[in-house]
């Protein structure tokens, strides 16, 4: 005899009879002793912060439907752990299962959630009043709220750094940043950020700027700023495809960078979606016999898609197919199919904590620049995402020297011999960092690679100033191990910022120190706005 998980689920999932016999005896077991221990009200608090209010911790009976909550939802994941199901479906599996119990958590409804009840009774009714309006705006955004955006706007205190967009197409603007300092490295910075966001990712505020950072180390910044196509555009720019989002945004910014610096060539840093266009771009020009760049840096960036983490869930041949048919030939994918995506990837901490505070409590969620920007995703093109989608979460073609190609080229990563810098985020959910560790084995120049703590963003986006998390590196990279954790084993903890690592090598890939010129651009590439520029400004419908 076997039970099974779903019904509904295409693949027949069953569980052996004794694993879920000792399933059910632990359950009812637990159950017994929640009962007892409610009656005599000695009930525990559970250490879900969903259940932390004091509300919950004065009323037994809530406490009890709390902790049934959490029996049932640690008896679920003990069934998918049991099931006799291949491991691919079984991580599957495990998602699907995490988003039902997440959603029928009893926080989230009006009726099971006494901190709720308590605020409604506390404000006369105001948090009621206030929560259907938060709601009734959202649904008109079509998308959750999570944080008070109000308090932002790009161009006011976000994405200020002083500079100029010195050339812009059809994909891209290019803007280069205003020096801070008397002297600059004679080379260039040209920074590659992902495009299924906005750029000022790495220009928040004044006291958590990348960019910033980089202007005052003695750089001459430039960063690609993505055009948002939305759907009445009308010139095309739907139907850009991987090979346009090379030579026409990448490939042309580093060659606009190199002319109005006078280098012959750039240091590139790409981060994420960047990291994998700019080294797939490098491969390119490389297989032309150009080498735009004399050092490489990739933050958080998959070059090697073997484990793609909680992501693979989304993967299979059905899916590429499907994107295939509806964006290959034209058409965008829409940045808020992509955010939402995201925001369920981690949902009781990007979704419901939101609908709880937002609706059921009528709170305005505090002011966090990280999340306004995580709330200003951008289109894509459908081709460029079809394509994406197949040669790397499906296909990994890209890890295969000469599988994929790019504008009639083969791309073999392991032709890049320029020494690299490589950061990954220890507790990152979208590019697992022995993922970005992974690239050390295709890269052949000199490689550095640090660990930074924290997650996808946070990991990146951490300023020395604020003396927080840490970061790894290995005492000796001549060397590389190909098995990650034997790196890690032997690699030394560091307090703060990989900022401060990060620029000390880049300094020694800089050039010569010149005079910092005031005019930006050339005679070539004549300023056209300030920063941010227009292209930043554009919201995804």
């Amino acid at each position: 005899m076997t039970a099974h998980l779903s019904a509904a689920w295409p693949v027949p999932v069953s569980v052996a009879p004794d694993a879920l016999a000792e399933i059910h005896a632990d359950f009812s077991r637990d159950w017994l002793r929640l009962c007892e221990d409610a009656k005599r009200g000695a009930l525990a608090p559970p250490s879900d912060r969903r259940f932390a209010g004091s509300a919950w911790t004065r009323s037994s009976e809530h406490m009890l439907i709390a902790h049934a909550y959490l029996l049932s939802a640690r008896a679920m994941g003990r069934m998918v752990d049991a099931a006799q199901v291949s491991e691919p479906l079984r991580e599957r599996l495990r998602f699907s299962i995490m988003q039902w119990v997440d959603a029928l958590s009893p926080s989230n409804f009006l009726a099971f959630n006494p901190d709720a009840q308590q605020s409604i009774v506390e404000t006369a009714g105001r948090a009621l009043t206030a929560g259907l309006a938060n709601l009734v705006q959202d649904l008109r955004k079509g998308r959750i709220t999570q944080t008070d955006e109000t308090q932002f706007e790009i161009g006011r205190n976000v994405a200020v750094t002083p500079g100029e967009v010195v050339y812009e197409n059809r994909l891209m603007q290019l803007i280069q940043y205003a020096p801070s300092t008397r002297t600059v490295y004679a080379r260039p910075l040209v920074v590659v950020p992902p495009n299924i966001n906005k750029y000022y990712i790495l220009d928040l505020q004044p006291d958590n700027s990348f960019v910033r950072h980089a202007v005052e180390q003695g750089h001459t910044v430039f960063i690609v700023s993505w055009r948002n196509p939305l759907p009445n555009d009308g010139d095309g720019v739907d139907k850009a495809t991987w090979d346009d989002y090379l030579d026409e945004a990448v490939l042309r910014a580093l060659a606009v960078a190199a002319d109005i610096t006078g280098q012959d060539q750039v240091n590139a840093l790409g981060f994420c979606v960047g990291g994998t266009m700019l080294a797939s771009a490098l491969a390119q020009a490389h297989a032309r016999g150009q080498r735009p760049a004399a050092s490489l840096t990739l933050l958080t960036s998959l070059l090697d898609y073997h484990d793609t983490g909680v992501l693979k869930v989304f993967v299979d041949e059905g899916h590429a197919l499907l994107r295939d048919q509806q964006l290959g030939k034209g058409g965008l994918m829409p940045a808020r199919d992509l955010a939402t995506t995201f925001s369920f990837l981690r949902p009781n901490e990007l979704v419901w904590n939101y609908v709880v505070g937002n609706y059921l409590k009528g709170q305005t969620p505090p002011a966090f620049d990280l999340l306004f920007w995580n709330a200003d995703s951008t289109n894509l093109p459908g081709p460029f995402f079809s394509w994406y989608f197949r040669n790397t979460y499906l296909e990994n073609n890209l890890k295969v020297p000469g599988r994929a190609q790019a504008n009639g080229v083969p791309i073999d990563l392991t032709r890049l011999d320029m020494p690299a810098y490589l950061f990954g985020s220890r507790e990152d959910h979208i590019v697992p960092w022995t993922s970005a560790y992974a690239s050390t084995q295709l890269l052949r120049g000199p490689r550095r690679f640090v660990l930074g703590a924290s997650g996808h963003i946070a990991g990146v986006v951490n300023p020395p100033a604020r003396r927080k998390r840490s970061y790894w590196v290995a005492a000796d990279e001549t060397g590389l191990p190909g098995d990650p954790n034997a790196w890690l084993s032997a690699a030394a903890e560091h307090p703060g910022s990989w900022w401060t690592d990060w620029a000390q090598w880049l300094a020694g890939h800089g050039g010569p120190q010149v005079r910092a010129r005031t005019k930006l651009g050339n005679t070539r590439y004549r300023p056209i706005e300030p920063a941010p520029g227009r292209y930043v400004k554009v919201r995804a419908v």
